[in-house]
């Protein structure tokens, strides 16, 4: 008989668990409080970046090394999905205004000193930046380039992961919360399980009362006027930004990381900031238009790394902060050994530095 299994909460971890977990031959039911179509999850909103080298200048050094690790992962989990999802390695351009090139100067020396692959990392002259991003020849004088970073893209992988479960008829139930979860049970309404996976993301604050949510904003442009190829991180001390390239002229943009657990559209401030900073780095965006605008909170916990813990019958897997995309398919691997041995595995046990926790 197949070893059942709970997971409470399908954003992008609990989408990705159920299809791995199912193939590994468990019996996998899904709930979660909002629909299919992953609205209400803060996956939705993402931007899919998978640069744990940029990250350094502010994330943890383990960020790095676990990112790497985990960005060599999803190809495999793509596999596994019926429908294709845009992942594009192409590397990541950081740039600033003439006025703001000493705040990118320390930027990348930091990054560069808290790197453990800094040969990935190189500073481009205007020709060199001309070469990779010939929009951006006239505007900026010099930049760096990050190898091995870039994107993928959230709505397609939601979609994907949505009709990898629908293929495999996992019992899926919508608009069902679950306040509050225990060992082997959900609620009261459905029976015992082997175990239960915690992935609620924010919905978990009742169980883990140091988990806080850290607010972002951005919006989608279509920017006809524009063609950026690469991730662009603009350095500016009001308006910080990165810019995401999508096909067919459509751009995410955002930077903006607030204190926050308001989950409400996004502020005026926060537009302007946004949209001003995107006028900065290109003149184009002028003629854009506003395809939409989004805000959500990210989870975190107080040191901004995730955390995998266990007791008997319980996984909880959160605080993923902005570092869902990079991380999950090295969660995923951690969740799938913890439950080969009913216990929390320290992911130095695969061979990285990230810290798991048995309650």
């Amino acid at each position: 008989m197949k070893q059942t299994l709970a997971i409470v909460g399908a954003g992008l971890a609990g989408r990705m668990l159920a299809i791995r977990l199912a193939d590994d031959g468990w019996d996998v039911t899904l709930f979660d409080q909002g629909e299919r179509d992953g609205l209400e999850s803060c996956s939705y909103t993402g931007a899919g970046m998978l640069a744990p080298q940029s990250e350094l200048d502010r994330a943890d050094p383990h960020i790095a090394e676990l990112g790497d690790r985990s960005i060599a992962l999803w190809p495999s989990v793509l596999t596994r999905l019926p429908r294709p999802v845009d992942l594009v390695m192409d590397g990541t351009v950081l740039v600033a205004h003439s006025t703001d090139e000493p705040d990118l100067e320390r930027m990348a020396r930091r990054i560069l000193d808290r790197s453990p692959s800094p040969e990935r990392i190189r500073r481009l002259s205007a020709a060199e930046l001309g070469d990779l991003e010939p929009d951006l020849a006239t505007r900026f004088q010099h930049g760096w380039f990050i190898e091995r970073e870039g994107h993928i893209d959230n709505r397609q992988l939601l979609e994907a992961l949505e009709a990898g479960i629908t293929h495999r008829s996992i019992t899926w139930h919508t608009t069902h919360p679950c306040p509050s979860i225990r060992p082997h049970h959900v609620d009261t309404d459905h029976p015992h399980y082997d175990w239960v996976i915690d992935c609620r993301g924010l919905g978990a604050q009742g169980d883990l009362p140091d988990l806080r949510g850290v607010r972002g904003e951005l919006l989608h442009l279509h920017a006809p006027e524009v063609s950026l190829r690469h991730p662009i991180r603009l350095t500016h001390p009001r308006y910080p930004l990165y810019v995401v390239p999508r096909t067919d002229n459509l751009f995410v943009i955002g930077a903006t990381e607030i204190e926050s657990d308001d989950r409400g559209p996004i502020t005026v401030r926060s537009a302007l900031e946004l949209l001003t900073a995107a006028y900065s780095l290109h003149s184009g965006f002028a003629e854009a238009h506003i395809v939409e605008a989004r805000a959500d909170c990210r989870p975190a916990f107080p040191d901004n790394l995730p955390r995998v813990t266990c007791e008997p019958g319980l996984v909880r897997i959160n605080g993923l902060y902005r570092h869902g995309f990079l991380l999950a398919p090295l969660l995923l691997e951690t969740v799938c050994q913890t439950l080969a041995k009913s216990e929390a595995v320290s992911l130095l046990e695969t061979n990285t530095l990230l810290e798991t926790t048995r309650t």
